[in-house]
């Protein structure tokens, strides 16, 4: 019943805000089509006559000039662009040596394909001065409110998986296990703009599920609009997956072999009239490799006691994974339009490990074993109705999400009299989404969207010990209004309002019933400033919500390693963020340059805590999480890519930030430290198919209120050979080749009343791979983007695993 009425509360929420807005019926007047064509060419020098291969190519709206595709010539000068809507458009053509050309060019519902034939440029001096890159299918683009990493142009992503990706997106900071964090603070990782049921266990584990080549591309979006749920301190994550979308059929094959992992993907698409028919499957598998971890703990009493602790030992794990998806679309009309998608995700980790304990000077042996699986099932279904006036759209959209994890360990200290630890942990998590959004445009330059939501969640664990099981319950309801014009010709607004009301409970049956309710309201705004010569300057506000997920929330005691605890807390608060931002983007002579900066400041920060507790006369350290305090942070953050020579990228990423909390009631003041990331990358193609490419990603120490973690620093190169006219392509790759291991240090301090606790972990993470990789594309391929469900509103684990223990590959 209290689901019942928070739906229509959600929805009467809705329709309030339509009648605050005024926004007119949905439908009404005569239809439009929303039948998308392509855009061809052929690019010739003007006086040879000959093809220009690499020849940068952008489409603009002839209305406002604002990029809405583009890509690159093949070796035949060829250029193909898909996926365009009915419009008058200029497609401007660049290349380094060349005068800027610019053509128009218009498609129709009834023509929406256009063949321009054969363009010839011109050779100048000028090299690219007025060409728009953003439009253009480059590695990265820069758009008004997120950089976009297009996955499938970097080689050096073969043979990998997401985890290997999220690595080399700018902005994007990545520890060894897998968790991401975004300018510094806490993210929300989407797949193809909605939540997948097994991120709800661990991001980390979701991510290495996926493999590299089933990627298109990475958005990282820095400022969302009140459209988005509030959730993500940092930002959003939105991980694109390939789907092709032609008539016939068509898709892609990858395979990668390696020492670390293999890799293999398959995508196909059957498209007939107005029916599409996408299935993929993925597939990873990591060889057990052993991963060393040297730990010390040392607790110091107040009436002079010390005890302490030491580990040399290993664990051996191995990981498998695999994905599916099946997907229906199909258009009643030009007006109407229903799809579903049902995908699959399973996923397994785990294996032995030995350790040597030094326990108060005495010697000990601890044989171990752990496995972990997570498996989920998501279920989306979407009708999306437009009309003729250009820009208006109503859809409404369900999903199901069901989802379940396991975890079993075991240790024994061998010849003590410490007993023996079994124990397990099921957890199922089910969520219930319904979602509508209305955009309705009053003029070309005036939108109004609008829209309503509610998620339903409810979550299940159940222990060995009984009286430890754990019900959760969180609702969720939701409303937004958001409209954008302009300000005047070159400056734009877009602003709005997000209402969120959560509705708590959670069970325990050794605390009974608890709740906790909240409301919260979260503006944004960005305002953009079109300059000279394709710049632009934006500055941004918005406000975030961080909430615990249940790897935080989780009473559950993992005792994998019985001398070190962890333990989630079910009372934490979420966190609440206001961030604002000043960006500006240029483009000189074929370069890129994006430089932003920014202030966040974040109440009741989230972090993971460690103390001392005394158990059977032993000591042993906790780990568990608290609302640790007030965190202020000032960053900055500077992208750039040059090409020296047609066929050669350089390109680089730089970020800072501060990290700083404080806590007037506890007495915490870490004082300020700063955190840096630095990426960069270099391609070069060869001619005949030939390109080869380098990358480093540099991440500096990583701070919290207790302590610090080294720097890491990963690197890898890729050559790459097009074979089967183009189809397809065969490649080598390695990362960190001159180092097995990656090396990671972690010092935490901890001060109590009656102790002060001293703990340092040495992680020898296997890092070091080379892999063969192989990929084919078959039929015309077209990657499109539905709209689905976006449940971008849970805080996730950042410690490996969720609540794991030992190492992960």
């Amino acid at each position: 019943m209290k689901k019942l009425l928070l739906f229509a509360i959600t929805l009467g929420t809705y329709f309030s805000a339509q009648a605050q807005f005024g926004a007119p019926g949905f439908g009404g007047g005569a239809k439009k089509s929303t039948v998308t064509g392509r855009i061809t060419a052929t690019i010739l020098d003007s006086l040879t006559k000959k093809p220009i291969d690499y020849a940068t190519v952008s489409l603009v709206t002839a209305k406002d000039n604002k990029s809405v595709n583009g890509g690159v010539t093949d070796e035949k000068g060829k250029l193909s662009l898909q996926n365009v809507s009915p419009d008058t458009y200029k497609l401007k053509i660049g290349f380094m040596g060349y005068k800027t050309k610019s053509v128009d060019v218009a498609t129709t519902p009834s023509k929406p394909d256009q063949n321009i034939g054969v363009i010839y440029i011109s050779p100048t001096a000028n090299a690219l001065a007025d060409v728009e890159v953003t439009g253009t299918k480059a590695v990265i683009e820069n758009k008004i409110d997120r950089m976009v990493y297009n996955a499938e142009a970097d080689g050096t992503n073969a043979g990998g998986d997401a985890t290997d990706v999220m690595r080399k997106v700018p902005m994007l900071s990545v520890d060894m296990d897998g968790n991401v964090q975004l300018r510094g603070g806490a993210v929300r990782v989407l797949i193809n703009g909605k939540p997948s049921g097994t991120m709800a266990s661990s991001v980390s584990d979701a991510l290495k599920m996926i493999p590299a080549e089933q990627i298109k591309s990475v958005e990282v979006i820095t400022s969302p609009s009140a459209k988005y749920d509030a959730e993500g301190s940092g930002g959003i994550i939105n991980i694109i997956t390939k789907k092709s979308d032609a008539q016939g059929v068509s898709g892609t094959v990858n395979a990668s072999v390696g020492t670390r992992q293999n890799n293999g993907a398959f995508n196909l698409t059957a498209k007939t009239g107005r029916l599409s028919v996408n299935t993929s499957l993925g597939t990873n598998l990591a060889y057990a490799q052993k991963s060393r971890v040297l730990f010390a703990n040392e607790t110091r009493y107040n009436n002079g006691v010390i005890n302490t602790t030491s580990q040399d030992g290993y664990s051996k794990w191995s990981r498998q994974g695999y994905n599916g998806s099946f997907g229906l679309d199909y258009d009643f009309n030009a007006y109407n339009n229903v799809s579903t998608t049902v995908k699959y995700n399973g996923f397994s980790n785990g294996g032995p490990g030995s350790a040597d304990y030094i326990i108060n000077g005495a010697p000990f042996v601890n044989i171990s074993d752990m496995d972990m699986g997570f498996n989920n099932l998501d279920w989306n279904v979407d009708y999306k109705h437009t009309t003729k006036k250009e820009g208006e759209e109503f859809s409404i959209s369900g999903q199901l999400s069901s989802g379940r994890n396991t975890t079993d360990f075991m240790n024994e200290i061998i010849g003590s009299n410490f007993p023996a630890v079994n124990n397990s942990n099921v957890g199922k998590n089910n969520e219930y989404t319904a979602q509508t959004d209305y955009t309705y445009p009053f003029t070309k330059s005036t939108t109004l969207e609008v829209g309503a939501k509610g998620i339903f969640r409810s979550i299940n664990s159940e222990f060995d010990s009984s009286s430890q099981d754990f019900e959760y319950n969180q609702n969720v309801a939701a409303a937004y209004g958001v409209i954008s014009f302009n300000l005047s010709k070159k400056l734009k607004f877009k602003g709005g309002l997000r209402s969120e009301y959560t509705q708590i409970d959670f069970n325990t049956q050794t605390n009974g019933l608890q709740k906790n309710d909240y409301f919260n309201l979260f503006p944004s705004a960005i305002i953009s400033q079109t300059l000279k010569g394709n710049a632009t300057l934006k500055l941004s506000y918005n406000r975030r919500v961080q909430r615990p997920s249940l790897a935080y929330l989780n009473p559950f005691r993992n005792e994998s390693d019985q001398f070190n605890i962890r333990q989630g807390q079910p009372d934490l608060d979420p966190e609440l963020s206001d961030n604002f931002e000043l960006g500006y983007s240029t483009f000189i002579k074929g370069s890129v340059i994006n430089a932003s900066v920014f202030y966040r400041r974040t109440g009741g920060v989230i972090e993971s805590s460690v103390s001392s507790i005394v158990e059977n006369g032993v000591t042993k350290s906790l780990t568990s999480y608290i609302n640790v305090g007030t965190a202020q942070t000032y960053g900055a953050n500077i992208f750039g890519s040059y090409n020296p020579k047609p066929k050669w990228t350089l390109m680089s990423n730089l970020g800072v930030n501060t990290y700083e909390v404080s806590n007037s009631e506890t007495g915490v003041s870490t004082g300020t430290f700063l955190n840096y990331n630095i990426f960069a990358r270099s391609a070069y193609g060869f001619g005949k198919g030939y390109n080869f490419e380098l990358f480093g990603v540099v991440n500096s120490p990583r701070r919290t209120y207790q302590g610090k973690t080294d720097a890491m620093i990963f690197y890898g190169a890729s050559f790459k050979k097009d074979i089967l006219n183009k189809k397809g392509s065969i490649g080598v790759n390695v990362l960190n080749p001159f180092t097995r291991d990656l090396h990671i240090r972690t010092v935490n301090n901890s001060v109590t009343p009656t102790a002060t606790l001293f703990q340092s972990t040495n992680i020898y993470y296997p890092l070091r791979s080379f892999g063969v990789n192989f990929s084919y594309s078959f039929g015309k391929l077209k990657f499109t983007e539905k709209k689905k469900i976006k449940n971008d509103d849970v805080k996730k684990d950042e410690q490996q695993g969720g609540m794991g223990g030992g190492i992960q590959q």
